[in-house]
Parts: C-alpha cells; sequence; structure tokens
C-alpha cells in the first residue's frame, strides 16, 4: 500500500484531509467551468442531433453483422486488465491524497503550535508547577541503576 510516515497520524486520516483540500479547490473553480460547459453544450447541441440519424443506421447494420461469442471472450480479458488500470490509479490517487493530506495537516499543526507557544511565553508558569519541577530536579540524582538481569547458564 502507501510507505509508513513518521508522523502521529494515520495515512486514512491525511487522506481525508487532502481530499477535502482537493474538494475545496475544485469547488473554487465550478463557476467558471459550469459557464464553460454551458456554452460548448449549446454549441454542440445541433451539430450531435444532425449526425444521429445517420449514425443510427449505420449502428443498425454492424449490429446485425457481429459475432457475440467473440466478443463476450474478448471482454472478460478486457474487464481484467481495465480492473488493474483502475486499481493502479487508484493507489496512486489515495497516495497523492495522503502526500496532500500530510501537507494540509502539517502546516496546520505548525501553525497551531506558534499559537501555543505564543500563549505559553505569554502566560506566567503557575507556582504549583515550578514547585513540582524544583522537586523533580532535586530527585532526579538520587536515582538508583538499574540493576543488571543475572544471566542463566546454557542448558546443555
Amino acid at each position: 500500500m502507501t510507505d509508513q510516515t513518521k508522523t502521529r497520524f494515520p495515512a486514512p486520516l491525511y487522506a481525508a484531509a487532502g481530499a477535502g483540500d482537493l474538494a475545496f479547490q475544485q469547488l473554487r473553480k465550478l463557476p467558471a467551468v459550469v459557464t464553460e460547459f454551458s456554452e460548448r453544450a449549446a454549441a454542440s447541441l445541433k451539430t450531435y442531433n444532425d449526425q444521429a440519424g445517420s449514425k443510427a443506421a449505420e449502428l443498425r447494420v454492424k449490429a446485425s453483422s457481429t459475432d457475440y461469442q467473440a466478443l463476450r471472450g474478448n471482454a472478460a480479458s478486457v474487464a481484467t486488465s481495465f480492473a488493474q488500470i483502475a486499481q493502479d490509479r487508484a493507489l496512486a490517487a489515495y497516495t497523492a491524497l495522503v502526500a496532500r493530506g500530510e501537507r494540509v495537516v502539517g502546516s496546520g499543526v505548525i501553525d497551531a503550535a506558534e499559537v501555543v507557544n505564543a500563549d505559553l511565553e505569554t502566560t506566567e508558569t503557575p507556582k504549583a508547577v515550578e514547585a513540582a519541577q524544583e522537586i523533580h530536579a532535586a530527585s532526579a540524582p538520587a536515582a538508583a541503576k538499574p540493576r543488571k538481569r543475572a544471566s542463566k547458564p546454557a542448558a546443555e
């Protein structure tokens, strides 16, 4: 699947964040796309309407002379290859969404950390926390060394 990253969040979270960011970017383009498609649809409607009658007659002739057994055999192999291609594309899309999500979440985490750090600098440290830190610092040198395990002789 995808390579594991050294982050605190799982890849599906990053994929969801990347999909949300991608959807947001695409929705911002929507009004321009709708205008373009409506203009193109109006222009091509008349052209395709004229071609429909001649194409229908051509397809009737072709349908009467088709070997359906050969088409069935070919369809199975083509469907398998298309499924493999679709799987590869889906994996590539998922990996791209994870990367995009890591950037989105990463920038948000950095921004949030900067806000928290700024708040911590402006906030005075409570006296209870200072006292706990002093007690911890005083008891740290007195910590006992860990003992070595006794090794067992190998059974023969």
